[in-house]
Order: C-alpha cells, then sequence, then structure tokens
C-alpha cells in the first residue's frame, strides 16, 4: 500500500479501513465472500492493460496470446466444473449475463416467467425497475402462502396461461432446493426456454451439494462470487447450438472489451472449485446454514419457509416488532454484517423491508462452525431486543471482535483448505 498510499492516500485510507472493516465485523451477507490471495494477485494483475475485444484466438487486438491463455483455461476449467458443453466468461456481471440470455433468443415485448423480487426472485428476473421488467412482459411466479415454497402446480398453470417464451428458475433470497427437473417439465408444456440463474448456489452445484440444472436448461447463468468464492463478475454457460447466439450477443452484442484481469481471475476461481477441500468447504457452508438457522429458530426468531437447504436464511421479523431496515442498522453497528430483505406478501417499501437474509459463505471461510453459529444467533437476538441501547450495540461489538481475532481474516484463510 505503500505507493497508493503515496499517489492517492485518500483511497489508500479507504482501502485500509475497509480491510479494517472486514477483518472486524461478522459478515453474514449471503451474497459476499473472501477471495484468496491468488485470486486477488490475478485480478490486480496487469491483464487489466489489455485490450482483447472477441474471442481466443479470433481478437480484434494483436498481442493477445497471453490473455488467450488465461481465457482458454477459464472456459475450460468451467466446463469441466459445471459439465456445460458451451461457456463464455466474458460477462461482467450476472445481470450482463442475463441479459445477453434475454437479447438472444427474445424481442421486445416477449413474456417471460421469473420469481417476484419480493418472494425471492431478482431484479433482472422481471422487476420493473430493471431492463427486464421494462424490456419484457413479465408474468411473475412466487411462493405459496402456507408453505412458503414454490408450488410447481401454481406454475404450470401461470406457464399455460400466459404461454412465456422463457422461463427463469433462479433466485437471490429463496432457501430451499430448487428443481430444476420440474422447471424444465413446465417449459415443455408451454414450448419455452429454460434460464437457470445458479448465482447464489453455484458453489454447491459445483461440487454436487445441490441438484444441477445443465442438463435441464438451454442456459445457466451465475455470478462467479458468492458461494463459488471467486471474483465479482459473470458466466454464460449453454447448449452448444446456442453457442454462437450467446457468443455474439455478450460482444459485440451488450459489452465491448472483456476484463481480462478478472477473466483470469475466474479461471484461479474455477481452478480453486476442483481441489477436494472446496467440497468439504461447500459441506460447511450447508452445515453452518442449518446450524444458525436451528439456533435462530431457538433465539425465537420466525424463518421463511421454516428453514434452509442451501446457504442463506430468510428471517420474518414481523414478529419482533423491527423492521429490516432498523435491524440492518442496529446490527451493523454492532458489528454484524447483514441486508435487510422484502419476505413473501411483503407489506413494506422495499428500502425497509420486513426481513433479513443472512448466509454462512464468509463466516465458513473464516473456518467458524457449528458453535460459533449459535453465539452469533444469540448476539443477533441481543442487538434486535435492544436495537436502540448503544450500551448494548458496543458490548455486542466487541463480542464481535474478539469472535472475529479467533478467526482472523487472512487473505490465506480463504485459500482451499481443509477447515478445522
Amino acid at each position: 500500500m505503500a505507493r497508493l498510499n503515496e499517489v492517492d492516500p485518500e483511497i489508500a485510507r479507504a482501502i485500509e479501513n475497509e480491510i479494517e472493516r472486514e477483518s472486524q465485523t461478522i459478515n453474514l451477507v449471503a451474497s459476499e465472500n473472501f477471495v484468496s490471495d491468488a485470486i486477488l494477485k490475478a485480478q490486480g494483475s496487469v491483464m487489466t492493460n489489455k485490450y482483447a475485444e472477441g474471442y481466443p484466438e479470433r481478437r480484434y487486438y494483436g498481442g493477445c496470446e497471453f490473455v488467450d491463455v488465461a481465457e482458454n483455461l477459464a472456459i475450460q476449467r468451467a466446463k469441466e466444473l459445471f459439465g456445460a458443453e458451451h461457456v463464455n466468461v466474458q460477462p461482467h456481471s450476472g445481470s450482463q449475463a442475463n441479459m445477453a440470455v434475454y437479447f438472444a433468443v427474445l424481442n421486445i415485448g416477449d413474456t417471460i416467467m421469473g420469481m417476484s423480487l419480493s418472494h425471492g426472485g431478482h431484479l433482472t428476473h422481471g422487476s420493473p425497475a430493471s431492463f427486464s421488467g421494462k424490456y419484457f412482459r413479465v408474468i411473475p411466479y412466487g411462493v405459496d402462502k402456507k408453505t412458503e415454497t414454490l408450488n410447481f402446480d401454481e406454475l404450470a398453470g401461470l406457464a399455460r396461461r400466459y404461454r412465456p417464451k422463457l422461463i427463469v428458475a433462479g433466485a437471490s433470497a429463496y432457501p430451499r432446493i430448487l428443481d430444476f427437473k420440474a422447471f424444465r417439465e413446465v417449459a415443455d408444456q408451454v414450448g419455452a426456454y429454460l434460464m437457470a440463474d445458479i448465482a447464489h448456489i453455484a458453489g454447491l452445484i459445483a461440487v454436487d451439494l445441490h441438484p444441477s440444472p445443465i442438463p435441464y436448461a438451454e442456459f445457466v447463468t451465475t455470478t462467479t462470487h458468492k458461494t463459488l468464492r471467486g471474483p465479482r463478475a459473470g458466466m454464460v454457460m449453454c447448449k452448444k447450438k446456442f453457442a454462437r447466439l450467446i457468443d455474439e450477443m455478450v460482444f459485440p452484442g451488450i459489452q465491448g472489451g472483456p476484463l481480462m484481469h478478472a477473466i483470469a481471475a475466474k479461471a484461479v476461481a474455477f481452478k480453486e472449485a476442483m481441489a477436494p477441500a472446496f467440497k468439504e468447504y461447500q459441506r460447511r457452508i450447508l452445515t453452518n446454514a442449518k446450524a444458525f438457522a436451528e439456533a435462530l429458530i431457538r433465539e425465537g426468531f420466525r424463518l421463511v419457509s421454516g428453514g434452509t437447504d442451501t446457504h442463506l436464511i430468510l428471517v420474518d421479523l414481523r414478529n419482533k416488532n423491527i423492521t429490516g431496515q432498523d435491524a440492518e442498522e442496529a446490527l451493523d453497528r454492532a458489528g454484524i454484517a447483514v441486508n435487510r430483505n422484502a419476505i413473501p406478501f411483503e407489506t413494506q417499501g422495499p428500502f425497509v423491508t420486513s426481513g433479513l437474509r443472512l448466509g454462512t459463505p464468509t463466516v465458513t471461510t473464516r473456518g467458524m462452525s457449528e458453535t460459533e453459529m449459535a453465539i452469533i444467533a444469540g448476539l443477533i437476538k441481543e442487538v434486535l431486543e435492544n436495537a436502540r441501547d448503544e450500551a448494548v450495540l458496543e458490548k455486542v461489538r466487541g463480542k464481535a471482535r474478539k469472535l472475529c481475532e479467533q478467526f482472523p481474516l487472512r487473505q490465506e484463510a480463504a485459500e482451499v483448505r481443509e477447515v478445522s
């Protein structure tokens, strides 16, 4: 940091403060993780200097022989990791990966079906605030009011009524297993394409701890961070017959030059995910999530759908008489990072919400186990029952820091390894 501090002390200070925040905060944000030092080195490398419009061996710039190596490795490793027929590793984000699929096979105004944002979907699954809701006719589906899980009879009924051209199977706040085979059956009933967005569960799928959509969906999109524990970026996988459509839509359709430093970092992340220890890591994410859910229930919290099958938990705060916004802010002051989240059949506005989304990837990366999940559940209860008592919040902040010190955030701690 010495050179950066000399050139731009304000940015150096912001980075140093972020390092301190991450080190001293219990991070329960389900969409975040800590990358390894190797990934940081790749992403911060000289490959950021290189323009490489086009694809390996088919570039519009000279001097691409080494970035071609990086992109080819990323593609080959992703294919092996997920069993995909074709992979495009150039999308800058999950949203752009979704955009590439939509624009490749749909026309403006076509009908799509996606999970409602308040029921656990993502902005790009058809929210009116997103391009997906602005350019396409969206039929949202949601969860059953009683079980708070997907009802495929209702979903199939909607599909038969509205005849979508594409169905999106995926979520950003749905804690249960996604049945991609059932989605395929619904899509086949109406002749729709199936796109699976596995941004949150890609790491679990990569090691066979969640059913894969690859056999069932024409298109599979994902981010490369979250459970996959790579750089913040995106990727599209598809059947071979759609390869050209997808590639031409990513470039030149919606993007220009790919970020070769990010693609190099993706390649490193995919290699790490192939190591045997990565599967054990994913097992621990699930074990911690289940233990965390059980501990929260013991502490009197109501969980949407009653628990979790994945890395994330959705907490309904209505019985605690606190909004998601107030809960997030109180926990932040106490050294616990979460994010407010809408719950199914939400009555609050999207900035306020009635819930919290919690996840276990980052605490698992630090090496925490079921014991710590129970401790953290107790800290959350203590904070939310005393959200306006600064003395209590400061006391919990001290406990959170002590826990973080026991499981220090070192970049080597994020390397693929056995966690004790």
